[in-house]
């Protein structure tokens, strides 16, 4: 039996992950500092270990005590636009932290590490975004995630260190924490929508996004360790089909069956369009039928309207307090 670590596994992505490690025959061990996740989202049957892959000496620990096949790393603070604001976390949490895995995945002699990285690090590029294309992130998390891609590929080189790094975009689902007002956009709708608000739009909502249904790329972020043709490979993984940010809040609106308006808020300084070319991995993995994003919504409501709604978080350390979008500093 494999054993596998999934950082972040209490949360989005994290727990669905460790779901499918564990239904495929893992011994799956979740490190989270609870930061942005759940206990409520660890999967029974994982050993849970409340931690921060920043600290060092917790990593460290963690690695002596278990004997890692493979490392699945999620945890990661995901907010491109807030990003801008947070730099020193942002690349305390998503760079630093995921050198301290490095470390001690070379140390320990892992046989893969599977990183979740991010369409961020494309930047504005011609679309659709392909792998072989030059990246040119316009973000701190971009340029985070970028960064961990690039050491790994240094770390293979001078070390023998097998990785993996998947490049998903605008997941939704299940588990997602809908409470955070600085990402994932259909959460914020569905809470917004259960407190009895209007839909917050920034710009004028023509912005493109393929949104994708979580159960979508947990299979071959999953799959991945057993397949030769991953060894050493980064994929995009997600939704095909764009859709507006204004077409995915009445969207969300319909399958809610809310009676919201949608509030448009000064435009942010975003990348407008982003939508990804799947074909490689589709080659390596297969070609899967995605869930429609009418049906993924249903499923992501019915999970929500049982949660409730909850109260918006605030990030209390902004480091540049300049240009910070007034809708953030409300509430």
């Amino acid at each position: 039996m494999p054993t596998s670590l999934v950082t972040g596994g209490a949360g989005f992505i994290g727990a669905h992950l460790a779901r499918e490690l564990l239904r495929r025959g893992h011994a799956v061990v979740v490190l989270d500092d609870l930061s942005g996740g759940f206990l409520r989202n660890v999967p029974e049957g994982a050993t849970f270990v409340q931690g921060s892959i920043t600290d060092p000496a917790t990593v460290e620990a963690l690695f002596r005590a278990h004997r890692f096949d493979y490392v699945f790393h999620l945890a990661a603070y995901a907010a491109e636009g807030l990003s801008h604001f947070i730099r020193r976390f942002n690349y305390t949490n998503n760079l630093l932290g995921s050198v301290n895995l490095l470390n001690q995945s070379v140390l320990a002699g892992v046989k893969r590490y599977v990183f979740t990285s991010s369409i961020a690090v494309y930047g504005a590029g011609q679309l659709p975004l392909k792998e072989d294309q030059t990246p040119r992130p316009e973000d701190p998390y971009g340029v985070a995630k970028l960064a961990v891609e690039m050491d790994l590929h240094a770390a293979h080189e001078m070390f023998g260190l097998d990785y993996t790094v998947f490049r998903p975009h605008n997941v939704y689902g299940e588990y997602q924490h809908i409470g955070d007002r600085y990402r994932n956009v259909v959460g914020i709708f569905m809470n917004q929508i259960m407190a009895g608000q209007d839909l917050s739009v920034f710009g004028d909502g023509l912005q493109t996004r393929a949104f994708s249904y979580v159960a979508d790329i947990i299979p071959a972020m999953a799959a991945c360790v057993e397949m030769d043709a991953a060894r050493n490979q980064v994929f995009n993984v997600g939704g095909d089909t764009p859709y507006t940010v204004k077409e995915l809040a009445e969207t969300v609106l319909r399958v809610a069956g809310g009676k919201a308006r949608l509030n448009f808020l000064p435009a942010r300084q975003e990348v407008l369009h982003a939508y990804s070319d799947h074909s490689k991995v589709n080659r390596v993995f297969g070609t899967q039928t995605p869930t429609s994003l009418e049906e993924g919504l249903k499923r992501m409501w019915t999970w929500a309207k049982a949660l409730g709604p909850q109260e918006p978080t605030r990030f209390g350390a902004i480091e540049v307090d300049r240009n910070v979008p007034g809708f953030w500093k409300q509430g």
